[in-house]
């Protein structure tokens, strides 16, 4: 059973933040908005909640954590952490990191099947990988009964 409440994901990026929404009952994941990531990182993270709560109250917001097919951590990895910490210090609302090692693939399989090319879709693509990280966060729930994700400081106790 999948609690009610709609849900932010996030993903991550050097220069881009895509983001995704979930309906109020946990079904459906729809791509929401790309940000342009800025140098000032609590300005990110300022216009992130600000699409945080645009469609209505969020319950949680799931941070895409990337790591290699190994599962290891990579720059990007810290970088998704450090990002989430951010967002967690700024709002009460629970922030957790999803595992997202395939969801960018996943978005450009999606855009090949469609005919895009990942060049003229980059924003597309950060988007549909949110939503990615969105559907596997809501497939964990719905198929454990669990909450999906881990904190950023059982996530930083694991491994540091």
């Amino acid at each position: 059973m999948v609690r009610t409440g709609r849900r932010l994901a996030v993903d991550v990026g050097q220069a881009r933040i895509g983001l995704a929404i979930s309906d109020f009952h946990g079904i459906l994941a729809s791509p929401l908005f790309t940000l342009q990531r800025k140098e000032d990182l609590s300005a990110s993270i300022a216009e992130l909640l600000e699409f945080a709560n645009v469609e209505g109250p969020v319950i949680e917001i799931y941070v895409g954590l990337p790591t290699n097919l190994k599962g290891i951590s990579t720059p990007s990895t810290l970088d998704a952490v450090s990002f989430a910490e951010a967002i967690a210090a700024s709002t009460e609302i629970p922030v957790l990191l999803i595992d997202e090692r395939f969801s960018t693939s996943l978005a450009n399989s999606q855009l090949k099947e469609i005919g895009k090319s990942q060049k003229s879709a980059r924003s597309t693509i950060d988007q549909m990988a949110a939503v990615a990280i969105l559907e596997y966060a809501l497939s964990i729930e719905r198929s454990s009964g669990e909450n999906p994700g881990i904190s950023t400081a059982d996530w930083r106790a694991s491994n540091e």
